[in-house]
């Protein structure tokens, strides 16, 4: 529940009405996201995987991550409406869950915070072998393919470990194997150091890596193969859009860590202002599944081209739109 529940109703003090403040801000907050960002974010995330997919001889290696960073949104937008119109995001929530859809939330959001944080890493990564190495077929399709299926797999395994830690504390203490697991900061210390500590050492490195290379100028440079240029501009805005999203959501996991949030009376302005503070950080953290593909749709030039040629196939199918392009053809021809 919202933490306001830990004050007597009865009770007029200015802390309890700075608490009925923040509730009131997260909820038109959460109004706003479920209006205008969860249906955007729905639709262009289902319309970059549908594109792509549909176009698989014209993907490139970032469209594979991309596809991938979609998925995990599309995860995102499934979990965002149960989420935010819960009780923990809004004085008036529509229903009530348990612990058992609690939890089931909690693993489908952080498999997909690490899907797409290490999509992003892996991506700065291929991107730097890709301009070092063009010829080298290292970061090719074929292998980026293997690599996101690994990336889920990975996502699973590392939400399996904290996920022990999230279940004993939520379950009775008569278990003796839980009983010694109870302990809620292990899940968040190992989501903040595997979720984010390592992505932003592996982003930072490649980073580093890549603006050397930019500065070396090879007869490798004109090389056909290499990727499209703006390719550069949409990494650079979608590993800084990431971050800036995600950031303050691990950042309320390393306070949880290393503080703990504590539930005395002496401590009440600190935990309403703490879970104020972490719900707005995952409203931040839904609104990349929102962000990433406007990003994408607006920075990938061959986007239009791909949805162009979708919606052509679409309308008339393919011996169709074969037919049309022979009469065409012969037109051309003639004239």
């Amino acid at each position: 529940m919202w933490s306001c529940m830990v004050y007597n109703e009865t009770d007029d003090s200015v802390d309890h009405q700075l608490c009925q403040d923040f509730g009131l801000v997260l909820s038109i907050f959460s109004l706003i996201y479920l209006v205008v960002c969860f249906p955007v974010g729905l639709c262009y995330n289902a319309l970059l995987v549908v594109v792509n997919l549909s176009n698989k001889v014209s993907m490139t290696m970032p469209d594979v991550y991309f596809v991938n960073i979609a998925i995990a949104g599309l995860v995102l937008n499934v979990v965002a409406p149960v989420e935010l119109l819960g009780p923990d995001f809004t004085k008036w929530p529509v229903w009530e869950y348990n612990n058992e859809i609690y939890i089931t939330l909690l693993i489908l959001f952080n498999i997909s915070s690490l899907v797409i944080m290490y999509s992003t890493t892996l991506l700065s990564l291929d991107y730097y072998i890709e301009r070092a190495l063009p010829r080298t077929y290292m970061s090719s399709v074929y292998n980026t393919k293997h690599v996101c299926g690994f990336i889920w797999g990975g996502a699973v395994l590392t939400s399996f470990s904290s996920l022990l830690f999230y279940v004993c504390n939520h379950v009775s203490t008569k278990i003796i194997e839980c009983s010694k697991m109870q302990n809620k900061e292990a899940a968040d210390a190992i989501m903040m150091f595997i979720g984010y500590a390592v992505p932003a050492v592996a982003v930072s490195y490649a980073f580093v890596l890549i603006l050397r290379i930019r500065k070396e100028t090879t007869p490798l440079d004109q090389d056909s193969s290499r990727l499209d240029p703006s390719i550069h501009r949409l990494l650079l805005a979608s590993v800084c859009v990431q971050f800036v999203l995600w950031t303050p959501y691990y950042m309320t996991l390393l306070v949880h860590t290393l503080a703990g949030v504590q539930g005395n009376a002496a401590d009440r302005p600190r935990v309403t202002a703490y879970y104020f503070l972490r719900c707005v950080s995952e409203l931040l953290a839904f609104s990349s599944s929102f962000a990433m593909p406007l990003m994408y749709r607006q920075m990938n030039k061959n986007f239009s081209h791909k949805l162009q040629r979708l919606l052509k196939r679409l309308q008339c199918g393919d011996q169709g739109c074969a037919h049309a392009h022979e009469r065409s053809a012969v037109q051309q021809v003639v004239t």
